[in-house]
């Protein structure tokens, strides 16, 4: 049986996620649309918007856990639940208690030795094992507190410990939600970089939920802006524009080039519009 999960799939299409006129409702209610993107091996791709059109509904879509009202979304030219092995999954921001005494490394061990019952990756001796762990800790730069207790973390260096347990089975796709959140401006460039880096060194597809494009647009290869009047798709130098992003929210949006290159967008409102987080399945 082989150590590597992601395996099963064998080589990787040009495309590792497709969403073809998609659809979801939640409640009754018609959260998006005629959703259309692809993205491709190593590439980095944000989906954006206020709260309440569904960011984090997109990400569980293509995790196989929202059902679809229509349309169709691909996963490694296969249905998303048979390959969501090969993915790797943040979840939104959890939170840890100053008290909580579990090390960082403990929970990047959780993440390869198995899941929420400590079921260790099929074919993988304890010494490969603990060899990734060092990897891991090594990739996202966590050396340094990877031993201290999680609780006495700061949110960027919990971040950095959770992205490397999403990555302990060398997955094709990491899908992040909101991995950014409630962090400062300097961890949430760093955790950008980090994320793009790997995704770009390792051929991983990245898709980050985001309230905020400012601190991720420099490495991102793909947009997906939801907004209360549809959906925004494509590279960002076409999808970041005063016109097309007003257009979206109905109110004034501003996208502003220095003349250094760097884009910045002005305006985005974040007021809530509903429940972005409803809960799926009931």
């Amino acid at each position: 049986m082989t150590a590597d999960p992601a395996a099963h799939f064998g080589r990787l299409p040009a495309t590792v996620i497709e969403v073809r006129d998609a659809a979801v409702e939640l409640g009754g209610r018609r959260v998006w649309h005629d959703v259309r993107v692809d993205v491709a091996a190593g590439e980095f791709a944000a989906i954006l918007g206020p709260n309440g059109v569904g960011k984090s509904t997109l990400l569980k879509a293509m995790l196989g856990l929202q059902p679809l009202a229509a349309g169709q979304i691909r996963v490694l030219a296969t249905s998303p639940a048979r390959a969501r092995r090969a993915i790797g999954y943040l979840p939104q921001r959890r939170s840890f208690d100053a008290s909580t005494r579990i090390r960082g490394v403990d929970l990047i061990r959780l993440g390869v030795d198995g899941h929420r019952w400590g079921l260790p990756l099929p074919g993988r001796p304890a010494r490969q094992r603990k060899q990734r762990i060092a990897e891991l800790v090594e990739l996202v730069g966590a050396g340094r507190y990877a031993h201290r207790p999680v609780g006495t973390l700061s949110g960027g260096e919990q971040q950095r410990i959770l992205i490397a347990q999403a990555l302990a089975r060398r997955p094709r796709i990491l899908l992040l939600d909101e991995p950014l959140d409630s962090l400062d401006l300097p961890n949430q460039a760093a955790i950008a970089a980090l994320v793009g880096r790997i995704g770009r060194d390792q051929g991983v597809a990245v898709v980050m939920v985001a309230h905020d494009v400012n601190p991720i647009v420099a490495h991102l290869d793909r947009v997906v802006y939801l907004g209360p009047a549809g959906s925004v798709v494509g590279a960002p130098e076409q999808v970041l524009d005063s016109a097309s992003l007003t257009a979206l929210y109905g109110t004034p949006v501003e996208v502003l080039r220095t003349a250094g290159g760097r884009t910045v967008v002005v305006g985005v409102p974040d007021s809530p519009v509903g429940h972005d987080h409803q809960p799926v399945g009931g």
